[in-house]
């Protein structure tokens, strides 16, 4: 069998800088699968040997926005939760619920969230990463809301009021929970 052609490295200028370079790998093994994953700050695409130039140059933005896409759809960051908490903040508290930081947690099995007003920390816990962005957004607001209510008494229901999602948002928590709690059937027998 031939040996694969050498791979290039391409480089787009309409591409913003420091989106790292591009790599195209062509197989002669590759029938009719493109594929494309970041290594590093470089892009790696991998396209059958026989197509054209222009067929891969087209390819080559096409899995770009596919993987800016799959990239845009991940979990936000400690520092987006942040951004995320002073607009909930500005939009529900006139700007009044000051977080000292906010932060994804994995040691809250129990708890959607929790806040040390003490402190001004919020802390979120990683089960919540992939819902909705409304219930995430409510679950923040709750938690803001204790910076300014420490307890659950009415004047914090109250507070939580302007969020005009919480009941739905609280449903599907619940909803979430109760499934957990469902007995699971034992594995099939093949049927």
């Amino acid at each position: 069998m031939p040996a694969d052609p050498q791979p290039s490295l391409t480089s787009d200028p309409s591409r913003p800088p420091g989106a790292g370079a591009v790599e195209v790998r062509r197989s002669s093994r590759r029938r009719r699968t493109v594929s494309a994953y970041r290594e590093g700050d470089r892009t790696i695409v991998l396209i059958p040997a026989r197509m054209s130039e222009a067929e891969e140059r087209r390819w080559v933005t096409v899995m770009l926005d596919k993987l800016a896409a799959q990239e845009s759809k991940r979990t936000p960051g400690d520092g987006e939760l942040a951004e995320r908490a002073a607009r909930l903040s500005g939009q529900y508290f006139e700007g009044r619920a000051r977080p000292t930081s906010v932060r994804w947690v994995t040691n809250q099995n129990t708890r959607w969230g929790s806040c040390t007003p003490g402190e001004g920390s919020i802390r979120l816990s990683h089960r919540l990463q992939g819902m909705p962005e409304y219930v995430i957004d409510y679950v923040l607001v709750h938690e803001l809301a204790h910076l300014l209510v420490p307890g659950h008494g009415p004047r914090f229901w109250r507070l939580l009021e302007a969020y005009p999602r919480t009941e739905r948002a609280r449903g599907y928590l619940e909803g979430v929970v109760a499934a957990a709690r469902l007995p699971h059937p034992p594995p099939g027998r093949g049927e």
